[in-house]
């Protein structure tokens, strides 16, 4: 038996008028997954536990069936185990986001609009060229040094920044992809010491990033620079439990995301590039999807997540988020299945968004999600009914993420 977990980040929404009182989900043309739904189990799940701002990173610990509430201690420390980093005693680790300031020229820089929290998805070759120059820029690099700050580049907008000794009682850092089109003043840095640190860091960077090259050619060719860094996702440190020794399967997650990574080192699968994958609305769906099967070829388990949805969302790109949906119907679970068909396994396959992001604010949410679990076999419920969010309603409603895995494994 296989076992397959698609995730499609922030695929799930709310109603829009622009889509006559439908989801994306509701409108999209997704034949496959609708197929799966009618001949398998369809419900709710609370992937957000309660008192958690909701996110990506509490969202697939739980369903992956870590307990947020028992194990999360930060987004970013995450994100460094995907790199095979280690956090210092007594440091902390963030994320570190290339971003997108707009507003009146010379206005305060508390004045200052949080256009993009991605600096309009900026590519990673000149993401990476762009905070190594500013970590080696002599103020930057001195108010760096004074901190025990240092930069591990990511993939695309996402950095990390590693802080030595670093303490973060009571500080208080925005997820600047919540706040998009919002002044930034209420959500720069605060509460305690070592934000004023950091929010020292971000004024700098506005001052030095607008003049780079890589900057003003994107202007000149109608981008948005990256012309700030942004802090937040803090944490200390992580340990996860072992998921092969709880589940009986090993095997690996295929994503363009450190934080997927980072989870499924912790938890001893494992992490799966590709190097065609982007991230976004465009990625590679065959590659991603012939990853998870090279995966399944030896190990019963494979795991992809696909950011396309989310981001999409988050740069009010209602347009895309359906055709990412789209793909991951008909691109990733039709030629998946049709590939394990074909080699003569049985599999069971779990699809869900993590979390809901909402077109109206471009905003994550913490309302359930819609799961679907299709065995191969065909034994077991069959909700007859297609794959969206009012459809889930008339199923189980679980209470957790952490009951999806078990749910899967049948255990």
């Amino acid at each position: 038996m296989k076992y397959v977990l698609i995730i499609g980040d922030g695929m799930a929404d709310d109603p829009l008028a622009e889509l006559g009182g439908k989801t994306p989900l509701e409108a999209c043309r997704k034949p496959f997954f609708d197929s799966l739904c009618e001949r398998g189990e369809l419900g709710l799940c609370q992937t957000i536990p309660e008192g958690f701002p909701p996110g990506s990173d509490t969202a697939i610990m739980g369903i992956f069936g870590c307990d947020p509430r028992k194990y999360f201690s930060g987004r970013a420390p995450l994100e460094l185990a995907a790199s095979g980093g280690v956090m210092p005693e007594g440091g902390a680790a963030y994320r570190c986001n290339m971003v997108n300031l707009g507003g009146p020229e010379g206005a305060p820089f508390e004045e200052r609009i949080m256009i993009s929290h991605s600096a309009g998805s900026i590519e990673g070759e000149e993401s990476d060229e762009l905070v190594t120059w500013l970590f080696a820029q002599p103020d930057f690099a001195a108010l760096a040094e004074r901190a025990q700050l240092t930069v591990r580049p990511g993939s695309s907008f996402r950095h990390l920044a590693v802080q030595e000794r670093a303490d973060i009682a009571g500080i208080v850092l925005a997820p600047p992809h919540d706040h998009l089109n919002e002044k930034i003043g209420p959500l720069l840095p605060s509460g305690c010491a070592n934000a004023e640190v950091l929010l020292g860091l971000m004024r700098k960077a506005a001052e030095l990033l607008p003049g780079h090259p890589i900057n003003k050619k994107r202007e000149a060719e109608g981008k948005l620079p990256a012309n700030c860094i942004w802090f937040w996702a803090e944490g200390k440190g992580a340990a996860l439990p072992n998921f092969p020794a709880r589940f009986g399967a090993d095997g690996g997650v295929v994503s363009a995301v450190p934080l997927c990574h980072g989870i499924a080192r912790l938890v001893g699968l494992e992490p799966m590039s590709v190097p065609t994958a982007t991230g976004e609305w465009d990625t590679d769906y065959e590659a991603k999807t012939a990853a998870a099967l090279d995966v399944l070829a030896e190990h019963d388990f494979a795991a992809i997540h696909l950011e396309g949805p989310d981001e999409a969302t988050h740069n009010h790109d209602l347009e895309h988020k359906i055709y990412s949906v789209e793909c991951l119907s008909e691109c990733v679970a039709k030629p998946l299945c049709a590939a394990l068909r074909e080699r003569g396994e049985d599999f069971r396959l779990l699809i869900l968004s993590d979390h809901r992001t909402f077109m109206a604010n471009g905003a994550h949410g913490g309302t359930p999600v819609p799961y679907m679990i299709y065995d191969s076999r065909e034994m077991g419920p069959a909700s007859g009914l297609g794959y969206t969010e009012k459809n889930g309603e008339s199923g189980p409603f679980l209470e957790s993420g952490v009951e999806l895995m078990p749910r899967l494994f049948c255990l």
